[in-house]
């Protein structure tokens, strides 16, 4: 099943525990510090193998309050939302340890193995491929992974079927099956073997032994854990600015016709969005007092404010900088709302962060490709993204900032770090032209509206979204 697997002994459990726990404090201490770290551990395998009994006894050997165990019945994955989407709020943050005992592979063979519609092949390798590179977005943002298989032969597990309490029986039903039925034992044991290539995989025989190989594994992995990754791998190449983006067009629309083509399109916006069967997502980005909240107030003209969610995205609090930076982005989709709008995106990452170094170059040159496969999977899970990039001149920007300034209700809009932003606009379109370059795609792509006219600006806004409704 696996290739390289380390071989254990029993240990004197004493000094297990004591090494478990020095471990476990030492990756606690680490939060907040330059090379800090969590583990995430996805323990599955064959019913009465032992998973249960060996995540307790972990749980008494380590310090309990430091670690979580998620333990979820498995669910049937579904086009309508991505494998992660139901576990991402239990990501651990830096310093912490999270068991998911239960998790995406799980619902996978859970869904294969359904009865009325299993999987073919081909798309449950599909998955085993997406998976696998959330969990290799996961490791780069210091979110070590370690999957844990427990095997059980299939004369062991009818001798253990016995042997338990009749009252029992009914939560040994993982993923549906009858474990009496050595067709379905089998075809489990043979999906198992598409994907546990890179697990750990533990003999359930013997449970003494069992359980002192999860935890000694454990114990190998808090004490192995790689260094981030600080050096560059591939020569950057600056993309050029769209001429666009350095010289808006100067058009502006006549103020009739403006209200009239507003009203009509506020209206058919409402009705695409309310009657599409699929998820949207409009994220804005652009230059400040570039007009995305002016915007986003004609997109929800004539919607009901229960039909849609605005998220107004600030700097990452504290809790969020300790979890991967798509973690804050992934929850506020979990909602299940239909129409989500985003004021600032995900897309932080490679524009301010890049920008003012919060993010070092080997995070921000890789976050492009981890965005593209987040957007991806949103994509194939039934969601339109609408990306718009609001563009105005850099005179246009000054004469909106200080009409800011002295209009009292106005006022809160402008901040001196608005200001100070504007030394930084030509890193801001540098910045622009690499993220359009990496990240339009023929499922996400970008609509660049560049004018100096706010009325321009807001029709091309309902236009966009309109277009894409029909393209995606």
């Amino acid at each position: 099943m696996s290739v390289q697997q380390p071989k254990f002994e029993l240990r004197d459990e004493a000094a297990l525990s004591l090494d478990l726990i020095e471990a476990q404090y030492a990756l606690k201490d680490s939060q907040d510090k330059k090379n800090a770290k969590s583990v995430l551990i996805l323990v599955s395998g064959i019913e009465l193998a032992g998973k249960g009994e060996a995540v307790k006894q972990l749980r008494e050997w380590l310090d309990p309050r430091y670690l979580r165990v998620k333990a979820d019945a498995p669910r049937l994955l579904t086009t309508y939302q991505t494998f992660w989407q139901s576990y991402t709020r239990f990501i651990p943050a830096e310093g912490q340890i999270v068991v998911m005992f239960g998790n995406w592979y799980s619902d996978l063979l859970s869904t294969a193995m359904h009865v009325s519609k299993p999987l073919d092949e081909t798309l449950f390798d599909a998955y085993i491929e997406q998976m696998r590179s959330f969990e290799h977005d996961l490791q780069h943002n210091n979110v070590h992974v370690v999957k844990v298989w427990f095997d059980l032969s299939w004369k062991s597990l009818q001798k253990r079927l016995d042997q338990i309490d009749a009252s029992e029986q009914h939560w040994h039903k993982l993923h549906g099956l009858d474990w009496r039925n050595k067709k379905q034992y089998d075809t489990l044991q043979g999906l198992s073997q598409r994907f546990t290539d890179d697990w750990f995989v533990i003999d359930g025989e013997d449970e003494a032994l069992r359980d002192q190989c999860f935890a000694q594994y454990v114990l190998q992995t808090l004490q192995e854990l790689p260094d981030h990754q600080t050096k560059v791998t591939e020569k950057w190449q600056q993309a050029q600015i769209p001429t666009a983006l350095l010289e808006p067009p100067k058009q502006s629309l006549d103020k009739d016709d403006y209200k009239e083509e507003l009203n009509k399109l506020t209206k058919k916006v409402a009705d695409a969005l309310r009657y599409d069967e699929r998820k949207v997502i409009v994220a804005f980005e652009g230059m400040d007092a570039a007009g995305k909240g002016g915007a986003i107030k004609r997109i929800v003209k004539k919607l009901d404010p229960r039909e849609y969610e605005i998220h107004s995205i600030a700097a990452p609090e504290r809790y969020e900088l300790r979890r991967p930076y798509l973690w804050r982005f992934w929850n506020k989709l979990n909602d299940g709302g239909k129409i989500t709008i985003f004021d600032r995106t995900w897309y932080g990452r490679v524009l301010v962060e890049r920008i003012e170094g919060f993010a070092s170059v080997v995070e921000w040159q890789r976050a492009y490709h981890e965005i593209n496969r987040f957007e991806e999977n949103l994509v194939d899970s039934q969601t339109v993204i609408v990306k718009i990039w609001l563009a105005i001149s850099k005179d246009e920007q000054e004469i909106r900032f200080k009409d800011r300034e002295q209009t009292p209700h106005k006022r809160f809009k402008i901040t001196e770090e608005d200001w100070r932003n504007r030394d930084k606009w030509d890193d801001y379109l540098n910045a622009a032209a690499d993220m359009f370059e990496r990240t339009h795609t023929d499922y996400a792509p970008w609509y660049v509206i560049s004018t100096d006219d706010k009325n321009t600006a807001r029709i091309e806004v309902l236009k966009a979204i309109l277009k894409q409704l029909k393209a995606g």
